[in-house]
């Protein structure tokens, strides 16, 4: 059709961000404040986070320098994920906190998602700039045991 706008890949992008911050934002407001029991909810609630998901801590399956990944759970017969963190973090609750709702984005909406949504997730269910929320998970990442 003539005069007819063709969408792009930045109005997909747009409109994924889009979808990333307003899912942050409705959980913000049902949870409030999340807390490590907090994100056990938000990671079994079918609103929030797309497949059931739980945290392990495992250094073993992380390459040199990751901090951590998300990965479907192997057959789990209700599409199961969870979210590998390095066992550094596992006494420490807001770090396993922003470091697992980074993840999120992948679960929620596959290899799409880049680390702009993750940023822009993480930062708005947690209440954070996304550029207090990227430093903070940066320097959780370059932690030393």
């Amino acid at each position: 059709m003539e005069g007819e706008r063709r969408l792009t890949e930045e109005d997909a992008r747009e409109a994924l961000r889009g979808h990333v911050s307003m899912k942050a934002h409705a959980a913000r407001e049902l949870y409030g404040t999340i807390d490590r029991p907090t994100l056990e909810l938000i990671l079994n609630d079918p609103e929030v986070t797309r497949w059931p998901t739980s945290i392990v801590f495992d250094s073993e399956s992380l390459r040199a320098g990751e901090f951590g990944f998300a990965t479907p759970v192997p057959g789990s017969p209700v599409g199961a994920w969870q979210i590998t963190l390095h066992p550094r973090y596992s006494g420490d609750d807001s770090a396993v906190v922003m470091l697992a709702v980074y993840h999120m984005v992948s679960i929620n909406y596959g290899e799409i998602a880049t680390h702009e949504e993750a940023e822009e997730f993480g930062a708005t269910l947690l209440g954070l700039s996304e550029e207090d929320y990227y430093t903070e998970v940066c320097a959780l990442a370059d932690r030393e045991s």
